[in-house]
């Protein structure tokens, strides 16, 4: 039998902390039943859940409201990072980001917003014709995206995915929120559309951060197999020379991956290493 496309919907089970959240709701609403007086405490306790659940929204390298790829997967780490790189695409800084893998060797996967996406077409093609990996970044890059309700959210996600499918002609199979952040809602979306969510090892800050150099620093300082790098072609800080950050570090990170022997490919080839890692396994 062949394996289900990479792209095809996962089964959603609620994580542990929604379970936990399920079954709590339930105990409240039994405790005030029978105790009403004592709904102080039913309130606050319903009100320490709450606080859990949006603290794991807050913190993007968790993984308490569903599955999260924050390191590759042990069957993909040997001998290789992930560079990702977000917000974009854009017309001027992308080009040269492509130029600059091509010289290393080097693949990444892109999370682009789909409105920017539609207004540079070519350069999304452009990206996947230079062997890289375009995946959904949100259809608006709306910075409250974490707030949205279940309805508001999945147009969002689904309207991304549709739009870089179309553009493409490759379904995405990652998905990154705004800033990482999220809420309950997210994964059942994302199960549904066959997508996972993608967050990062480390970033630099390349969007606020105008020191090259300590962006720089902060990607690659105890580099090691596994890691996924965040940067950002869109939205990039410009150092005091006016130069997009990225195209500052770029080349210092990829010189630091060659020299730890390690190869930059994409999300997409290494959810296919593991995909047949699984297969291997379970044959």
């Amino acid at each position: 039998m062949n394996p289900p496309p990479l792209h095809a919907p996962r089964s959603w089970r609620p994580a542990p902390l929604l379970w936990t959240t399920f079954m709590l709701h339930g105990g409240v609403i039994g405790w005030l039943l029978a105790a009403p007086q004592h709904w102080p405490w039913a309130l606050g306790t319903l009100a320490v859940n709450h606080l859990a659940l949006t603290l794991a929204g807050l913190l993007p390298r968790n993984g308490a409201l569903g599955l999260n790829w924050w390191r590759l997967p042990r069957a993909a780490s040997a001998g290789h990072v992930a560079l990702t790189i977000d917000d974009g695409p854009d017309p001027e800084v992308t080009p040269q980001i492509l130029d600059l893998l091509d010289r290393y060797a080097a693949r990444a996967s892109f999370f682009c917003i789909g409105e920017k996406a539609l207004r540079h077409p070519e350069l999304c093609r452009e990206i996947v014709r230079r062997g890289h990996a375009i995946e959904n970044h949100s259809q608006h890059h709306r910075h409250h995206f974490s707030l949205f309700g279940p309805r508001r959210m999945a147009r969002e996600v689904d309207d991304g995915q549709e739009t870089l499918a179309a553009l493409t002609g490759e379904r995405p199979l990652f998905f990154r929120p705004t800033a990482g952040l999220r809420n309950p809602f997210l994964e059942p979306i994302l199960a549904r559309l066959g997508l996972r969510l993608a967050s990062w090892t480390r970033r630099g800050y390349d969007t606020r951060n105008r020191d090259a150099d300590d962006v720089a620093r902060r990607l690659t300082a105890t580099l090691a197999a596994g890691d996924i790098l965040l940067l950002h072609d869109g939205n990039a800080a410009r150092t005091a020379a006016g130069e997009p950050v990225i195209l500052a570090v770029l080349p210092c990170v990829l010189d630091a991956i060659a020299a730890a022997g390690l190869h930059s490919i994409t999300l997409r080839a290494a959810l296919e290493l593991t995909t047949r890692h699984a297969d291997r396994h379970s044959a």
